[in-house]
């Protein structure tokens, strides 16, 4: 069975064909499609997991293995006895000049300050019997006779500038109130000479001693 072409599709299939060599012209003109001399054949093929370790395995570089560290020796330093040098002068201090003279200045001296004089009454070593030119002995109380009173008694005695005694008052007691009496009656009677400090008269203070003793015991 032979088929007809129908005319009507002749222009259409011309049309086509005409689309396609306008396109095979622009890729050729391009370069978008190789030439037949430059396409190449390409073999491919297949390496199994095996031959890729072993490549691997190859093209890794050869390590050095780490070498043991070696004991280091300690070596004990000695002691350095230190040597003096002799100082090195320099060229200034050998050709320096000499300082020059240092001119005394005499600084006065500030005199001391006059020591103040000590004040209130001083202390007599010795008795008032030895000072004082008038002086009685005290007498015995009668009623402290007939009783048999005996005893020995100290008076602090206090002298004005004059030399005259201005209080007294019992040191050391008796033990019997009538011989302490008597003696105190009697010591302010007493004249005695100033006593003197730095050639000045001040009062002075001394500590004179009675005993009463009955005489034929």
């Amino acid at each position: 069975m032979v088929a007809k072409l129908n005319p009507i599709f002749l222009p259409g299939m011309l049309f086509v064909l005409a689309v396609h060599g306008a396109l095979l012209y622009v890729l050729w003109i391009h370069r978008l499609i190789p030439p037949p001399e430059q396409i190449a054949k390409i073999f491919v093929n297949f390496v199994t997991a095996s031959k890729v370790e072993e490549v691997r395995k190859l093209d890794l570089p050869l390590l050095p293995s780490k070498p043991k560290p070696k004991p280091r020796l300690v070596q004990k330093q000695q002691p350095q006895q230190p040597v003096s040098e002799a100082p090195e002068l320099s060229e200034a201090e050998v050709i320096a000049p000499p300082s020059p003279p240092v001119e005394v200045v005499e600084v006065p001296v500030p005199e001391p300050a006059p020591m103040l004089a000590p004040t209130g009454p001083i202390t007599l070593s010795a008795e008032l019997s030895v000072t004082c030119p008038e002086l009685t002995p005290p007498d015995y109380p009668p009623l402290s006779r007939r009783l048999g009173e005996e005893g020995k008694l100290v008076l602090r005695v206090e002298l004005d500038e004059s030399g005259h005694v201005d209080t007294a008052s019992v040191a050391e007691s008796s033990s019997y109130k009538r011989l302490d009496e008597a003696a105190l009656a009697v010591v302010k009677t007493w004249r005695c000479n100033p006593s003197l400090r730095n050639g000045q008269p001040v009062r002075a203070v001394a500590l004179q001693p009675f005993n009463f003793v009955l005489q034929g015991n």
